[in-house]
């Protein structure tokens, strides 16, 4: 049996809430076994549940768990900083304790050029495909994520086998232009958001929502407001004049402008409470 260590949340760490966290479709390869979250961190299984206030977990020193949940974050400070506005509220009250995690640039990069048009269930299949046919098998059953070099260096048709389709060039060429510039990481983080997107916006199958995506879920820029058809049914009954035509650049913006800086985390809590915004026009 592992052994188990505790964390008790207090301070910044609260409000937060395991379950919304890993189940609100910021990523994908977590497991939910039993009373269990079963994941990896560095490539080593780990395996947490949250009890109340307390975390039980094992696998991984608390400063890993304290860091990949951002659990050092002024959560309430950000949510306490949105305007007064009646279907954000409803949304904060709806996911409250959701939090973005600090995903791994890499495995997020590759996660969301497989993620377009496609479902969660669709998403999750071709992650566990792409794992189990280039990936290292690590215990637990876990398989690491494949490294950009090994799938820069397989054939297209592995690739597409595991159900991406067309995506299969995009992956590969990305994983190739990320092998041969192993500095690309630490240059994008050091950029401005809007040169960060455009530095982003060179890799192959990396749109503007995906690496909005990319921003906001490996590099925590809050003002990155990733635009799904969620967002955008949303962002046009709530918020824009309906009936019109907008481009995706006008409704992120036009998210940045009421919620401000933290648009990213308001984006998140509408996306996480979409079934239950109601789809009118606000009074």
């Amino acid at each position: 049996m592992p052994l188990y260590r505790t964390l008790r949340l207090k301070g910044d760490a609260l409000p937060f809430d395991l379950e919304r966290t890993l189940a609100c479709g910021q990523v994908f390869r977590w497991e939910k076994r039993g009373n269990w979250w079963c994941g990896l961190f560095e490539q080593k299984p780990v395996r947490i549940r949250q009890d109340g206030n307390l975390l039980r977990f094992s696998g991984a020193p608390e400063e890993d768990i304290i860091r990949y949940f951002d659990l050092d974050l002024d959560l309430e400070g950000i949510l306490s900083g949105f305007p007064d506005d009646p279907i954000l509220l409803q949304a904060i009250d709806c996911a409250y304790g959701l939090r973005i995690v600090r995903q791994p640039a890499w495995e997020c990069t590759a996660s969301y050029i497989v993620a377009t048009f496609a479902n969660i269930p669709g998403i999750q299949t071709r992650l566990k495909l792409l794992c189990e046919r280039f990936g290292e098998r690590i215990g637990d059953g876990h398989v690491a994520f494949p490294s950009p070099e090994k799938l820069a260096a397989s054939p297209l048709c592995d690739i597409r086998s595991c159900r991406v389709g067309y995506r299969d060039k995009f992956l590969c060429g990305t994983a190739a232009m990320i092998s041969a510039d192993p500095g690309w990481e630490e240059r994008i983080a050091t950029l401005p958001y809007n040169e960060a997107r455009k530095e982003l916006l060179r890799f192959p199958g990396i749109g503007k929502k995906v690496a909005d995506c990319i921003l906001l879920f490996a590099f925590h820029r809050f003002e990155a407001v990733p635009v799904d058809v969620w967002i955008d049914r949303i962002m046009r009954t709530h918020y824009l004049e309906e009936g019109e035509r907008y481009s995706y650049d006008k409704i992120a913006d036009t998210a940045r402008q009421i919620f401000g800086p933290n648009a990213g985390y308001a984006q998140e809590y509408l996306f996480a409470a979409r079934e239950t915004i109601p789809d009118m026009r606000k009074k």
